[in-house]
């Protein structure tokens, strides 16, 4: 039965705030553990150990969450746009005052404590997107509506980049989730997919072979679409036998060449046979396809510092990676994780975690410790926590009574997510290492009083939702 005051509003959700408490609690312990001898040496609330700077950081994450309390839902949709305007200029206010850390001029830094202006781009954006397409007869079927949504996200990002931040400009993908929540076409999802996995096996293989493919695919489907199905079957796998030969004797550019002129003459085809439509878009698509490989190989090896190379290498080709240097990371984050076993060996009993083997361990790779000492049964617990988060929020926006809220709690929940399924792969080495925090768990400051102000709004959005 639903927990209705005397106001008409609804009471604070216990489940989501739970669930807040349970991951702020594991994330401390955790710390702790990583953290054990600095906290006990200097006591509870110090700056000498990141445990106790966490302590510090939860209570003022607590405090927020508090004064937003008091704070009508409505706010932040009538402050949505000077929000997002205020979080652009701290990006833009950044890259002139700020300090650099591992070679991003990407925070700021203020009596000891440094923040990062790119948590509150996130919370600024998805409150603008929340915004605009909470507007009567907005349609993102529509070109203007879809281009005004991509502008919001891609401001951001390009100034972020320019810090230079990968791991947090990453992070606005996330925003993709509402746009199609929103009734954006899925074709367009499915497109930003398709290149991005075709980047991926651009820099996994060798890219003559990734354009073969490429070409063959193109002369396949134009091929398939004759109805003479036993003429297609046997030409296609001529061609494909003597594009193979043509490889194995290092013709390749003559096997370029007579692939090309193939497509195009099969294209001409139909464009004589009233489809040039047909013929229209595999052509562009291949063009378009193999421009976007080779200029994501060229790209890679002409533009990328080595430091950036190293880190999509030990993500795709680890084979590469010294394992003393980029590769070391990730060696040791699987070793600590799969040294615990089933059940882990302890609070506090981490050897590897002792030893401080893995760098980052308090931030990025705080899914360390979990699985160290508390092995899978601990780490699918604390997986399990973060399924029930997003499902609790989905479920809450889908309850919402007005648009703004719900649109708003989806970006969250696209932010978290992308945060948990990002850090976590990182930690077991499916992911590049990004630099992307476990929310609520990793020790960070700008990243927990930004996770947990996010977090506030939606619930107090959801108190009033009967009032919206």
């Amino acid at each position: 039965m639903l927990n209705k005051n005397v106001t008409g509003r609804y009471g604070l959700d216990w489940t989501l705030f739970s669930l807040f408490l349970s991951l702020i609690a594991i994330g401390w312990t955790m710390i702790y553990s990583v953290d054990k001898h600095k906290f006990i040496e200097h006591g509870l609330i110090n700056l000498q150990s990141n445990a106790g700077k966490q302590l510090i950081f939860i209570g003022i994450a607590f405090l927020i969450g508090f004064f937003i309390f008091f704070i009508d839902g409505k706010f932040w949709k009538v402050f949505a746009y000077l929000i997002y305007s205020f979080s652009i200029l701290l990006l833009i206010a950044v890259l002139i005052f700020g300090v650099t850390v591992k070679g991003q001029r990407s925070w700021f830094s203020l009596g000891g404590f440094t923040f990062q202006p790119s948590e509150i781009a996130k919370l600024g954006t998805c409150l603008a997107l929340s915004s605009y397409l909470s507007i009567y007869g907005i349609n993102l079927k529509h070109t203007k509506s879809l281009l005004i949504c991509f502008g919001l996200l891609i401001l951001p990002v390009l100034v972020i980049m320019i810090q230079p931040d990968a791991g947090s400009a990453l992070v606005f993908i996330s925003f993709l989730f509402l746009l199609y929540r929103n009734g954006m076409n899925p074709m367009i999802g499915i497109f930003i997919m398709s290149f991005a996995f075709l980047f991926i096996i651009s820099l996994m293989y060798d890219i003559n072979i990734i354009i073969g493919i490429l070409l063959l695919g193109g002369l396949g489907a134009l091929m398939l679409s004759f109805n003479k199905k036993l003429w297609f079957i046997i030409s296609f796998i001529l061609v494909l036998t003597l594009t193979v030969l043509g490889f194995y004797f290092s013709y390749i550019n003559i096997v370029f060449i007579s692939l090309g002129l193939l497509c195009f003459v099969f294209a001409f085809i139909h464009f004589r046979n009233r489809k040039p439509r047909l013929a229209f878009f595999i052509i562009a698509g291949l063009v378009l396809s193999i421009s976007f490989s080779y200029s994501s190989f060229y790209a890679f090896n002409n533009f990328l510092k080595p430091h950036q190379q190293e880190r999509l290498n030990v993500w795709l080709n680890p084979e590469k990676c010294d394992p003393r240097g980029a590769l070391y990371n990730v060696l040791q984050s699987k070793m600590a994780i799969g040294s615990g076993g089933w059940a882990g060996k302890g609070f506090t009993n981490g050897i590897l975690t002792k030893l401080n083997y893995i760098p980052e361990q308090s931030t990025d790779f705080i899914f360390c410790t979990v699985g160290e000492e508390h092995g899978f049964i601990g780490g699918l617990f604390l997986i399990g926590l973060f399924v029930w988060l997003l499902i609790r929020l989905i479920q809450l926006a889908e309850r919402q009574r007005s648009v703004f809220s719900r649109n708003y709690i989806y970006g969250i929940a696209g932010i978290l997510f992308f945060h948990f399924f990002i850090n976590m792969g990182m930690t077991i080495g499916v992911m590049p290492i990004i630099g992307i925090p476990l929310p609520f768990v990793s020790y960070g400051g700008s990243s927990l009083l930004s996770f947990s102000t996010m977090l506030a709004i939606v619930l107090k959005m959801d108190s009033q939702r009967s009032a919206a």
